[in-house]
């Protein structure tokens, strides 16, 4: 595919990615929602599915849509290096134009809520006990699962009398999206779980430089490089154990 095609697909699937993903927080922090106070599994639920919309759709790219991802498909030799920096690009600009689709589907409830401070968590992510090292620790782990089940998970085989068999790859993006909900379930109480440096820069870009809303948050700069470097450790460590285990057989 060319860099432009790549650019395109990863640009919409990653939109869709955060346009639904921050929708769902939007649904349940701002009031006068159907949604609001629905809960952290509502949360989680519409965040893998956000995932699954996104992914089925960026189809034609191969649809990373994270630059963790990307990273450890470059290590692991399943994506050249060369596409790299067009795959991120694709994925930082569909981010940042997901996080304004946001905005404006909920306008009037950013508009009406009495408390614009809180909205920084729609968009980006932040622990609830501050201390850089421990969350790194947890974006790393947390973008580890994922990445590392992207590089080992089994692929459809066929036998010598064209039987398929099926292995977890089977279940195509869903699959994606099941592993992206058990992050979240188990391992997204910490920090809420980017485990994709697209998926918080991106929207903190937005909301620190382009939404309109009065009254908002710091971006929170301090912790920004946090989301950001733990997933892409943790998508490298994936790849490294990757080559290690294809190594040994």
């Amino acid at each position: 595919m060319s860099a432009g095609g790549i650019f395109v697909w990863e640009l919409l699937g990653t939109a869709t990615l955060i346009l639904l993903g921050n929708g769902v927080v939007a649904n349940h922090v701002l009031r006068k929602n159907n949604g609001h106070n629905a809960g952290f599994l509502f949360i989680t639920v519409g965040w893998g599915f956000a995932v699954f919309a996104g992914a089925s759709l960026a189809s034609p790219s191969g649809a990373h849509l994270n630059p963790a991802v990307t990273l450890g498909l470059a290590i692991a030799g399943k994506t050249p290096w060369s596409e790299v920096p067009v795959y991120v690009a694709g994925q930082m600009v569909g981010a940042i134009l997901g996080a304004v689709l946001c905005w404006l589907t909920y306008k009037l409830q950013f508009d009406d809520h009495p408390e614009p401070e809180n909205t920084l968590g729609i968009f980006s992510t932040g622990p609830l006990i501050p201390n850089k090292a421990w969350n790194l620790v947890t974006e790393i782990i947390g973008t580890f699962v994922l990445v590392a089940w992207i590089l080992l998970s089994p692929t459809v085989k066929t036998s010598g009398d064209g039987t398929p068999s099926f292995g977890n790859s089977a279940l195509g993006y869903a699959g994606v999206a099941f592993v992206v909900l058990v992050i979240g379930t188990s391992l997204g109480g910490p920090t809420g779980y980017a485990i994709n440096p697209a998926r918080d820069l991106g929207p903190r870009l937005a909301y620190a430089f382009v939404l309109p809303i009065r009254g908002k948050a710091d971006p929170n700069w301090g912790y920004s490089w946090v989301p950001v470097v733990g997933p892409l450790t943790g998508g490298a460590l994936a790849a490294i154990l990757y080559l290690a285990v294809h190594n040994l057989t």
